[in-house]
């Protein structure tokens, strides 16, 4: 599309701030591009993008025809026609929710909307738990301050797929985006069409996570004491009165014990990165807590740490999931609850480690492709097969997790719960979370990961790295990083190539833009454009009998890439 005349068409068609911002950016040719040159496009993920005026931002015009294009997905489909819609604490959050309110209640949507910020699971949870025929949630997790987001639910409480996702993309593409606002939100609130969710889904949702608990009676028997950090985000409330209902005694930074879009004291907000544990290191080297915990500001991520020595020690999403799943597994084992066919999910890029803790308790993971609506999808084939109670955990590497069928995505809430409760469990023992993550090394041996972004910064740069995979499919190299490779699979024509041989086998995976190399029997490297923002992430995973055997193969891989470069 050409910025500069969409940009005049916009000029021609704003007013108020949105004019404002328009001029001021006029005699910049890089700024309208950037704002006009693409549109933010709608797909399994949703939209997510910078907030301000443009075909490739989010603001009211562009969030409005999304939700006008839900509508007449919705209105055509036949489901029902009802809607749940909420929001985190981003700014501009609330005021997206209203304006998709009120775009899908004028065009005859019954929607249920949050009064008040709340956790990405817990708007899967309401789609599920009223009913509705789709859902909505604005936010744009983990990302910096510009952000935002808004993402689209299926009656199951499960992302979009992409037949869906392309339908209502689709039905955007009908929708004229200087329409103007139908109908007021306030009018449509005064007659009904809106509806305020109650306090009584809040404490249905509570209620419903409280049963995935195993042995909650240890937190208070252990005395455990909880640094909590909720960055700001959505899942202050929730995470709060689950440690409350639990017994634990708990601190929170002050810092980020507020909801804000600033995001102050972290402002890269994902608790993935060591930085977003800052706030939380201070106040824990004062209270000297067994756990410290933080969730991203949609709240369905956790991360967690421990006092150790003199600092304190971080433990890794697949670290957490390996934890969680053998205390899960053993648990359930112990207290004579575990179902006779046990399912275990995590995604591709996850940990191998997993499959070795499932595999003796005779547990056999299924592994999916990244993004969490495909372990919901499992776990909906389970629910269709009469079966949803054999459903015992699902993970992602990036620090997402889920136990339960309540729900179609990961759940910080949930999983800050289950943290509690391992650990005060394992604090009864005498051993710490570092104790038990260095057993199951010990037990199973040394599955080290790594990832590295590389965020395209030229068009040059993104070539140069769409051509690498392409040649890794074509020609895959003999060797990499000093080791051999044995097989390539590529998720794009959904096969797997032993390169010795040349036999090939399918993935049983549906389509992805996505390359894995394994070398020898110790390691791969997987390569993937991301979905929704401008990098590619490569993932780096190296098994050995130690520690520093693991971390030398790992800094081989990551040489090897950055090398090709």
């Amino acid at each position: 599309m050409d910025a500069r005349t969409e940009f005049n068409r916009w000029k021609a068609n704003c007013q108020g701030p949105m004019l404002e911002e328009l001029l001021a950016m006029e005699h910049d040719d890089a700024a309208v591009q950037a704002a006009f040159g693409s549109k933010a496009s709608f797909g399994t993920a949703g939209i997510r993008s910078v907030m301000g005026v443009g075909t490739a931002r989010l603001n009211d015009l562009t969030v409005r025809q999304t939700a006008r294009g839900l509508a007449k997905y919705l209105l055509e489909s036949g489901g029902s026609k009802t809607c749940a819609i909420g929001y985190d604490c981003r700014h501009n959050s609330r005021r997206f929710a209203e304006v998709c309110a009120a775009a899908l209640a004028a065009e005859g949507v019954h929607v249920y909307l949050y009064d008040r910020l709340c956790p990405t699971p817990m708007l899967s949870f309401a789609v599920r738990y009223l009913k509705c025929g789709v859902g909505m949630v604005i936010s744009a997790s983990h990302n910096t301050k510009e952000y935002n987001g808004l993402k689209c639910y299926g009656p199951d409480g499960g992302q979009m797929t992409e037949i869906p996702a392309a339908a209502v993309s689709a039905a955007m593409e009908t929708v004229d985006l200087f329409e103007p606002e139908k109908e007021s939100f306030e009018s449509l609130l005064e007659k009904g069409m809106i509806e305020y969710i109650s306090q009584d889904v809040w404490e249905a949702y509570y209620q419903r996570i409280s049963q995935e608990a195993i042995a909650p009676e240890n937190v208070k028997k252990a005395g455990l004491k909880v640094v909590y950090s909720p960055l700001c985000g959505a899942g202050g409330e929730p995470v709060q009165e689950m440690l409350q209902r639990l017994g634990a005694e708990y601190w929170v930074p002050a810092s980020q014990k507020d909801p804000s879009g600033d995001f102050a004291t972290c402002p890269n907000p994902n608790p993935e990165n060591d930085a977003a544990f800052n706030e939380s290191y201070a106040l824990a080297k004062e209270v000297k807590p067994d756990v410290v915990m933080a969730t991203d500001p949609d709240s369905d991520r956790i991360a967690v740490a421990i006092p150790q020595g003199d600092g304190f020690r971080k433990f890794s999403g697949n670290e957490m999931g390996c934890m969680l799943l053998d205390y899960i597994l053993s648990a359930l084992q112990k207290a004579g609850k575990l179902p006779k066919e046990p399912v275990a999910v995590k995604s591709i890029v996850s940990t191998p480690l997993a499959d070795r803790v499932a595999a003796a308790y005779g547990v056999q993971i299924r592994t999916v492709l990244t993004g969490f609506k495909y372990i919901g999808g499992v776990i909906l084939e389970l629910e269709e097969a009469g079966h949803p109670e054999d459903f015992v955990l699902g993970f992602e590497e990036s620090c997402g997790y889920l136990k339960g069928d309540y729900a179609r995505d990961k759940d910080a809430v949930v999983t800050a719960m289950l943290i509690a409760e391992m650990a005060a469990t394992y604090k009864l023992q005498g051993k710490t979370l570092g104790d038990v993550m260095d057993g199951i090394y010990a037990k199973y041996g040394y599955f080290v990961a790594g990832l590295k972004n590389v965020v395209f910064t030229s068009d040059e740069q993104k070539a140069k790295c769409m051509a690498l995979l392409d040649e890794f499919r074509a020609n895959p190299p003999q060797e990499m990083a000093g080791y051999a490779v044995t097989a390539v699979a590529d998720f794009k024509a959904q096969t797997i190539r032993d390169v010795k041989t040349g036999e090939t086998t399918p993935t049983g995976l549906p389509v992805e833009n996505m390359v894995m190399l394994t070398l020898g029997d110790a390691g791969r490297i997987i390569l993937r454009p991301s979905g929704t923002e401008p990098k590619i992430k490569f993932y780096y995973t190296a098994a050995a009998s130690s520690q520093a055997e693991a971390d030398a193969m790992i800094a081989q891989e990551d040489a090897a890439m950055t090398a090709l470069l």
